[in-house]
């Protein structure tokens, strides 16, 4: 299933700086008998979201009309705990195309590059450098430019560069998922197949 392709992304940013924030608290486990990738948007956080009779609580940052964006800041060690890929799914389906963390969970990760969702891990210091700008100014911009693989503050310039497999990128890049990957390479995979002796 291709998703929007991802070049540079200019946002302001949704601020989370909680540690160790687990997929069960992304998208609790009640949430997870849909087999298809919408709708989980609606439950991302859920319990921090709401109370128990549905009402929103105010204090949650998803609540406060003074974020948005398209980018979500998280604590470090995001994504923890179980490897569920409603997680990744729920992230997208809400709107955000890229988190920033300063580190995270492996398969939290690799589950957000497979669906659109680009992990852009920072070092702590430029991490705590993102939440106090946030805090200065809630709409201030971060931009990501995934061709370069840097992560710019555009009030100061500031900046950092960013890891991503080579394979990966180009997928993001392309809008490709791993399916759309390889029936690109159709026609190559046909030619090679042909050359084989029967």
């Amino acid at each position: 299933m291709a998703y929007d392709k991802f070049n540079i992304l200019t946002s302001s940013a949704v601020p989370l700086p909680i540690e160790n924030v687990d997929t069960d608290q992304i998208i609790p486990a009640r949430f997870l008998k849909a087999t298809k990738r919408e709708g989980f948007g609606d439950n991302l956080f859920r319990d921090w979201r709401y109370n128990g009779d549905n009402s929103p609580k105010a204090d949650f940052v998803l609540n406060d009309g003074t974020y948005s964006g398209k980018i979500l800041v998280g604590g470090k060690n995001f994504g923890s705990g179980s490897s569920r890929e409603h997680a990744a799914w729920a992230v997208y389906d809400y709107g955000f195309r890229a988190v920033v963390s300063s580190f995270f969970a492996d398969i939290f990760k690799g589950n957000c590059l497979n669906i659109g969702v680009l992990p852009v891990q920072v070092s702590p210091e430029f991490a705590e450098t993102i939440f106090k700008a946030i805090e200065a100014d809630p709409k201030t911009e971060l931009e990501i430019n995934l061709p370069a693989q840097t992560i710019t503050l555009l009030a100061t310039g500031q900046k950092e560069s960013f890891d991503i497999s080579g394979y990966k990128k180009d997928n993001m890049i392309n809008g490709f998922d791993d399916i759309d990957y390889l029936q690109n390479m159709k026609s190559e995979v046909v030619e090679f197949a042909n050359k084989l002796p029967y």
